[in-house]
């Protein structure tokens, strides 16, 4: 089978190297000048993964330490609420302890796209979590509720950059065909610490107090950042100063102008709609009708101004990219429905305290982390990840739709197995779709890939546990507004653990009946989201993780039958420059399959040629035209 050796594509007339003529760079976009224009000479395969180093390994795990603490933040605060709110005499605000870290992530994520493109990884994710422990401290210290939204605003824009920063970590440790083993743990440390944050924070609320719940961010923050600094080492580069401009540029003002009220907008409609304010109450709808403005606006902006684009159209319209954040918000809505609503299940219907609740949500989080590390493992094995996107819903969904039968004698080698079920279906996919954007993508825009993915996970969570609270507060209301002398609203608003308490004692049954109902459908809600990432899983492209261009990093560009979806690197500022992609396989490069490439319509001029040694022994041709004009925009570090 005829391969490509690794930075070459060919003319009609030969081969040559990726040329752009040194007159089409006083053309280029100033915001993209200032991108790395071509990788500079990578480091051999072995020098990038060394699992038998103390080094590598001691990084993967300040990586998973950083992942652990912000994925933990998300829901920590859900069992210290009912004690923030009552030392602080703030019953108004609780909506705002979980909105403003969800605002501010959400609004950042696309931003951190931009970022970690143009400015250096390692910097830009060790001042991410300096901000986020300042937000943590703030939490934990604070004297009133003010000043305490005011941290989880904080913490909240930071963790955006940890989160994205994360997954690029292990893109230049880790080459693209042993990432899978390697996501399977990112998967898993993210959803035990997503599933087990309401055990651990009701461990501090109840045990020391809710301070704690922010401050065990400091010492573990502290370890891992101080480990990153002095043992992480990624690829360096030097960009040429740049003007104000130039940088305000790059990072999209115009599109952010946008997104962020259309966020902000839609984040409040679901924070407020149904219950601070009716659905059909002016607010509600004046919310969502400039949510709907502004992400038109958005969306035009980012097709008139691609090149500057957070979601560039070549990015999101790229097949299994497109389904694969699909993916990822409808499975990222049906893990947050059962982790919110299990526990509450357990504490209404079952009468037990937020401890003891999240003890019996382990079924959950033990099945997760078997699938987690066993997705990988077949992954890797296979080459294919689209299996584990295929079996991931489809198991989901049974679990879900058992969970959906409970009721209060449900035994509990039911209701063990029924979460078993859902946790080891979760697993098996909560990865998949960033492994799919980091084989699918160019290097270049990886980093917007991942961004743009977690933003949908972000946005997935976030709408469709407000959906999970309508369903609740609407079906508590119809069930229980026929009992006389009882307001649902006060059953609603006063929470689980103040059921029994304040509920007449003749009424109680009826109203763990109705919390039952309640929390039955949210289940059959989450097995629809299930089947619904299920549907986009088909859509998905069959690309091998063992095959195609393997570059520095291992990652798999479009290959020349996906050469519609091929888009111009760094260099290409001029739009008409086109590349055509190659299939690559692994191993030793030996041939060169032909292609054509064409700038502005014209064949380009070959000067000089020189044949240098690639990574892993192929050769790589050049000439010295081009370096020539690289040398004016980039200067490689040692």
């Amino acid at each position: 089978m005829a391969t490509a050796s690794r930075s070459t594509t060919s003319f009609a007339s030969g081969h040559s190297d990726h040329i752009v003529r040194a007159d089409n760079l006083a053309e280029m976009n100033d915001a993209e000048k200032l991108a790395p224009a071509i990788p500079p000479p990578p480091p051999v395969e072995n020098e990038l993964f060394q699992p038998k180093s103390f080094r590598f390994w001691l990084t993967i795990l300040c990586n998973f330490l950083a992942l652990f603490l912000v994925a933990l933040d998300r829901t920590i605060i859900a069992t210290a609420v009912p004690r923030i709110s009552d030392e602080f005499q703030s019953l108004g605000d609780i909506g705002w302890y979980g909105s403003a870290y969800m605002l501010t992530t959400s609004c950042a994520q696309l931003v951190y796209g931009r970022i970690y493109k143009f400015y250096d990884m390692k910097w830009v994710f060790l001042i991410s979590m300096i901000v986020f422990e300042i937000g943590s401290a703030i939490c934990g210290a604070a004297p009133n509720s003010t000043v305490f939204i005011i941290g989880r605003a904080i913490a909240g824009l930071a963790s955006a950059g940890i989160f994205s920063g994360c997954m690029l970590i292990m893109i230049p440790m880790v080459p693209l065909h042993k990432r899978p083993a390697f996501q399977g743990l990112f998967g898993m440390v993210f959803g035990i610490a997503s599933v087990m944050g309401p055990l651990i924070g009701g461990g501090f609320t109840n045990g020391i107090t809710w301070r704690w719940c922010f401050y065990i961010n400091l010492p573990i923050g502290a370890v891992s950042f101080i480990f990153m600094v002095f043992f992480w080492n990624p690829p360096k580069e030097k960009f040429e100063p740049a003007s104000f401009s130039a940088h305000v540029k790059r990072l999209d003002p115009i599109g952010m102008v946008f997104l962020l009220p259309g966020v902000v907008c839609l984040l409040l409609a679901l924070q407020w709609g149904g219950s601070t304010y009716a659905w059909d109450e002016w607010r509600t709808i004046l919310l969502l009708v400039l949510f709907t403005a502004a992400t038109a606006a958005f969306i035009t902006v980012q097709i008139l101004k691609p090149e500057t684009a957070m979601v560039p159209p070549r990015v999101i319209t790229q097949r299994s990219v497109a389904f694969g954040t699909a993916f990822t918000f409808f499975l990222a809505g049906s893990m947050l429905m059962m982790v919110y609503y299990v526990p509450i299940w357990f504490q209404t219907v079952k009468q037990v305290d937020p401890m003891k609740s999240g003890i019996d949500t382990l079924p959950l989080v033990l099945s997760l982390v078997v699938s987690s590390i066993l997705s990988g493992i077949v992954t890797q094995k296979i080459g294919y990840y689209v299996p584990s996107m295929l079996l991931a819903p489809s198991i989901m969904s049974i679990g879900e739709g058992l969970m959906s039968t409970v009721s209060r004698d449900t035994p509990s080698s039911h209701w063990i197995a029924f979460q078993f079920l859902t946790g080891f279906g979760l697993g098996f996919g909560m990865q998949t779709s960033g492994l799919a954007i980091q084989t699918v993508l160019p290097k270049e825009d990886i980093s917007s890939g991942i961004a743009i993915n977690f933003f949908v996970q972000q946005m997935g969570g976030a709408v469709f546990t407000t959906v999970g609270q309508s369903i609740l507060t609407n079906l508590l209301v119809s069930r229980l507004s026929h009992i006389p002398g009882l307001d649902p609203l006060t059953i609603v608003n006063e929470g689980a653990t103040k059921l029994t308490a304040i509920a007449p004692q003749e009424f109680v049954d009826q109203i763990i009946d109705a919390y039952n109902y309640a929390s039955q459908r949210i289940f059959l809600a989450a097995m629809g989201l299930a089947f619904a990432s299920l549907l986009c899983a088909f859509g998905m492209e069959w690309r091998s993780i063992k095959k195609g261009r393997q570059g520095p990093t291992g990652e798999s560009p479009p290959s020349a039958s996906d050469s519609q979806n091929a888009v111009p690197g760094p260099l290409s500022g001029n739009p008409t420059a086109e590349i055509a992609g190659q299939d690559m396989e692994r191993g030793d490069d030996k041939e060169v399959s032909k292609q054509t490439s064409t700038i502005d319509g014209r064949k380009p001029s070959v000067l000089t040629k020189k044949r240098l040694s690639g990574p892993g022994g192929g050769s790589v041709s050049s000439s010295s035209s081009l370096q020539t004009a690289e040398e004016g925009i980039r200067k490689p570090m040692a």
